[in-house]
């Protein structure tokens, strides 16, 4: 009975996110395919070079106790920012949305991939532009208000290849001027804001903006519109370009700047 009222919240929820009737949730829902957006969080996550720690996952607990029975329990450790994460508006723009602030109908929600990997792939300082999103909508339709925009680069096929993904292997402040990696520019980022009122925006790369930026522009100008980034999304190459649902729910960190996040994608099964 209780998972019964969790699906049927949850199918209610998304309807009114979309304005969409509940039938057709009823008939989707049974038919999505799954696909995990996520990497993996252990010894080998990426975090930003000069972040003084990275993740840690002890033992507590391990095997049979006394009276017989198996238990095990760990103590873990990570920066908000690191692996696939969030970026809470606060990120970057003061005032704004902490993590545990952010509404769901701001994580969850229909969603497009837009490739920019041939480009980005020949260029490691590659900025996405106004341009690629209306190439893109030239093939598939404007974008409409309120989407989840994915960007793939192919740089996730390089994770977690410390050299490959950031564009160095070195790690510490010494690294920050050789980053290299592609990122979104401020003026698609200002044109995804004003003229697409998109909801959320991700990415399989470190980074919203570029690894030569210095001011971050892509993050002022999404997070100044409390709208919340995806970092180090992972498979984005198994999603079709458009119509698909996305859930992003990150760990809910009171006052938190962002967080380990647990993306997917539900797709229509073939």
């Amino acid at each position: 009975m209780k998972n019964t009222f969790i699906l049927i919240a949850s199918l209610i929820f998304l309807a009114s996110c979309n304005q969409q009737p509940i039938e057709k949730y009823l008939i989707s829902l049974e038919e999505l395919e799954w696909v995990d957006l996520t990497h993996s969080f252990d010894s080998s996550t990426l975090y930003w070079p000069n972040n003084p720690t990275d993740f840690e996952h002890d033992t507590d607990a391990y095997g049979t106790t006394d009276l017989g029975y198996f238990y095990s329990s760990y103590s873990l450790s990570t920066p908000e920012h690191g692996g696939t994460h969030l970026d809470a508006p606060i990120h970057f723009s003061e005032g704004k949305l902490t993590s545990d602030q952010i509404p769901l109908s701001s994580l969850i929600g229909k969603a497009i991939v837009i490739d920019v990997s041939e480009k980005a792939l020949k260029d490691r300082d590659y900025l996405i532009s106004e341009e690629d999103v209306k190439q893109w909508e030239s093939t598939h339709g404007q974008i409409d208000p309120n989407q989840i925009v994915l960007f793939k680069t192919g740089y996730g096929k390089f994770y977690p290849d410390r050299e490959s993904y950031f564009g160095t292997a070195k790690k510490g402040d010494e690294a920050i001027p050789e980053l290299h990696f592609p990122g979104i520019s401020a003026a698609c980022a200002t044109w995804l804001v004003s003229e697409r009122k998109i909801k959320a925006i991700g990415l399989d790369t470190p980074s919203l903006d570029y690894g030569q930026s210095k001011a971050f522009e892509a993050h002022q100008v999404f997070m100044g519109a409390n709208i919340p980034g995806f970092e180090n999304v992972a498979n984005l190459e198994n999603l079709p370009a458009k119509d698909f649902y996305i859930m992003a729910l990150p760990m809910k960190i009171k006052d938190g700047s962002g967080g380990p996040l647990r993306i997917i994608a539900g797709l229509p099964s073939k």
